[in-house]
């Protein structure tokens, strides 16, 4: 049986902190981003603040017609600094995803990183490996979080070289 365990990556990126974290703290753009998030939406009165609520439409990248939905609560949404949530499924354990956002130079060092709350249970590896066609789920995720921050890296760039739009 697979364990999924901790990991974390980062990267920097040309734009402010606050810029950046605005971005990922508004999880409807996390499919700009995100190799296995097709679709988020904001549940009760949406917006990025400890306790909201999210559903996210996810799909394994090995069979793109795998999809499943969650929905995440927020556990910490200190702009500027951190964003973090966790999402709970049948079977799938609790994992708990992080983003850390400090000044680096002219720009941010952004720390992306998960860590299982609650293990996966026996049936969930079973739909994991068989349905999802993902024998080996940590490499997919570890590789999936480092995809996560370059794509990361080239919208939040984008965003911070694009003027404003005019009111």
């Amino acid at each position: 049986m697979q364990t999924l365990g901790r990991a974390e990556d980062s990267v920097h990126v040309e734009a402010p902190p606050q810029a950046v974290y605005d971005l990922v703290a508004d999880v409807t753009r996390t499919p700009e981003y995100s190799p296995e998030v097709d679709d988020v939406v904001w549940l009760d009165d949406g917006g990025p603040r400890v306790g909201a609520r999210f559903r996210a439409r996810n799909r394994v990248g090995a069979h793109p017609r795998f999809s499943w939905h969650n929905k995440p609560i927020i556990m910490s949404a200190e702009p500027g600094r951190e964003f973090a949530f966790a999402r709970t499924e049948p079977f799938a354990g609790t994992l708990v995803w992080r983003y850390r956002f400090e000044p680096e130079g002219t720009g941010t060092r952004v720390t992306e990183s998960y860590e299982v709350a609650r293990p996966v249970r026996r049936a969930g590896w079973f739909i994991i490996g068989t349905l999802g066609r993902d024998p080996d789920r940590m490499t997919t995720m570890r590789k999936g979080l480092h995809e996560s921050l370059q794509r990361l890296k080239r919208v939040a760039e984008a965003d911070a070289a694009s003027p404003p739009a005019a009111s």
